[in-house]
């Protein structure tokens, strides 16, 4: 009797055990939402851009955006900013925003979570590198593919919300201009979704760009980003004084990962007795991240080194080349202002 209470017993704890392995160690994370057009009753629409390899019409693209002072939403991939790095800064030098369109483009449905996690972080971190922001808190899967176990590992990375269209130009085909002008004016709606891209087989979007906008402003719609349309908190992570009001979905590790800092932070900062025990609406102090000191300015002089300066200020060269979004460190020109870490 004694030896199978112990075999029963056995077998509940390797039961126990192979349920618990089954859950991933982000699995309080809230799922990606899982988004296809605004909620909203105003005339506005967003435009966005998938930014492949090759980027070839990326170019031309922000020439127009530009001409008729236009903001959109590109989502960026790993082999697109190693491909074609500068162009790729100037999105967010003309201050339209990125996404997170994972970094060598596969089928995220046929991936595994670690497979997953590995394409969101390492575009990411290649976005900061290159442009000095983040993708967070946009995703779009590549092909619009996407299930259950995508959103929750886009969620567990900290990408609240995945993007899908309402309307799809389906520029990469090599449609028209006029078939691409045409998708879009006769479909438009409020809070609508514009799927293009930047590529070579896109070779209609360059030239039907202009006529959207002049007809999509001639019927009363204005221009956002996607987290504009959305109303998304996009402030730096970490900045000193920040506050986030929890929503529905929310989990204080997502919220951590947002805002770069730790769960066990957060809970000592808001006196949390069940950091699981959240409310929707509850007001979280954000404590500020080490990695934003409050900083001073360098004006470089000729014949300055990033390297030089660095060791002159006592800093590091990561840490200048991370403040002030510089690909390069090589390439630092006379006049150019610094931010330099206290």
């Amino acid at each position: 009797m004694g030896m199978k209470l112990v075999k029963l017993m056995l077998s509940l704890v390797l039961l126990f055990v192979t349920a618990f392995a089954a859950f991933p160690e982000t699995a309080d994370a809230a799922a990606s939402k899982w988004i296809t057009k605004g909620n909203t009753t105003s005339k506005v629409v967003a435009l966005t851009f998938d930014d492949g390899a090759d980027g070839t019409n990326l170019s031309k693209i922000l020439n127009t955006l530009q001409e008729h002072n236009v903001k959109s939403t590109f989502f960026v991939t790993g082999t697109g900013m190693n491909h074609h790095p500068k162009t790729v800064k100037r999105i967010t030098d003309h201050g339209h925003q990125i996404g997170n369109h994972s970094y060598s483009h596969p089928d995220f449905t046929k991936l595994t979570a670690t497979q997953m996690k590995r394409e969101l972080e390492k575009t990411e971190a290649l976005a900061k590198q290159v442009t000095g922001k983040s993708t967070r808190p946009i995703f779009r899967a590549p092909y619009g593919a996407v299930n259950n176990a995508v959103l929750q590992a886009a969620g567990a990375a900290g990408y609240t919300h995945t993007l899908h269209w309402d309307i799809d130009t389906v520029d990469w085909k090599g449609v028209s201009k006029t078939q691409i002008v045409n998708k879009v004016v006769n479909n438009v709606k409020p809070g609508s979704i514009v799927l293009m891209h930047t590529g070579a087989g896109a070779s209609g979007t360059p030239g039907a760009l202009p006529e959207i906008i002049k007809q999509l402003k001639a019927k009363g719609y204005k221009f956002v980003t996607v987290s504009e349309l959305l109303k998304l908190d996009t402030k730096p992570s970490g900045t000193s004084g920040t506050t986030y009001t929890v929503k529905s979905g929310d989990t204080l590790y997502a919220i951590a990962r947002k805002y770069n800092t730790t769960v066990a932070a957060l809970t000592s900062l808001n006196k949390l007795s069940d950091p699981n025990a959240l409310k929707v609406g509850q007001v979280l102090q954000i404590k500020a991240a080490a990695s934003v000191p409050k900083a001073s300015t360098y004006t470089v002089k000729s014949g300055d080194t990033l390297y030089a300066i660095a060791i002159k200020n006592k800093t590091t060269l990561q840490k200048l080349t991370s403040l002030n979004g510089i690909s390069n460190p090589n390439l630092i020109r006379v006049g150019q202002v610094l931010k330099i870490p206290a």
